[in-house]
């Protein structure tokens, strides 16, 4: 494989010391497009990026903020990713919310096997980005960083990360896709509903 048309991961602001890793085999290239399929590659990657499905997948305490990401105060479905999939085989993101251990090593490499290309990674929290408090010399049972098992795509940093912290990590998520950050619903405000000043209203 050519590692020169490998696109390294994106590290969340506040995470310079999360470890910076060799993209695994299952990683998306970014390879020549010709010109003629330029604009449908960019359409496609616009539809990619404002429907990414997650996998109904949590490991520990992060996974109770990722869920809280779904609900009305921060509302993920904003950015099209509140359809949380049952089945890895319909999602293309996996967030590892949580410790993963080596009982679950196996579990978790089967999981993000069986989902479609192209398919993203986001560790959250310290757990999953470094081993977090288990990261000491007596850990005999914990994955130091989920990056060992599968390529991580979005760091986000945390213990554990606030809901809006995920909402960052999939705004990340969409800038690496298309190149832009939250290519939909604003549009620099073209999908805006156009309003009338209130008349009477002193």
């Amino acid at each position: 494989m050519d590692t020169k048309k490998i696109a390294k991961p994106i590290l969340m602001d506040g995470c310079d010391s999360c470890p910076s890793i060799e993209p695994g085999p299952g990683y998306q290239t970014t390879a020549e497009v010709p010109p003629m399929l330029g604009a449908v590659q960019m359409l496609v990657d616009f539809c990619r990026a404002n429907s990414i499905w997650p996998m109904t997948f949590g490991l520990a305490c992060c996974a109770l903020e990722m869920m809280a990401a779904g609900m009305a105060r921060v509302d993920i479905s904003r950015f099209g990713s509140e359809v949380f999939r049952p089945s890895p085989r319909q999602c293309d993101l996996m967030i590892f919310a949580g410790t993963v251990n080596k009982k679950m090593a196996p579990v978790v490499m089967r999981l993000y096997e069986q989902m479609p290309s192209p398919k993203w990674v986001i560790a959250m929290g310290n757990c999953a980005i470094s081993g977090g408090p288990f990261c000491i010399e007596e850990n005999y049972n914990v994955i130091e960083g989920v990056d060992r098992l599968v390529p991580v795509d979005i760091y986000i940093p945390g213990c554990p990360p606030r809901p809006e912290a995920v909402i960052e990590g999939v705004l990340k998520l969409q800038e690496l896709i298309t190149g832009k950050r939250n290519p939909l619903p604003q549009l620099g405000g073209a999908l805006a509903p156009k309003r009338e000043k209130p008349t009477g209203i002193s």
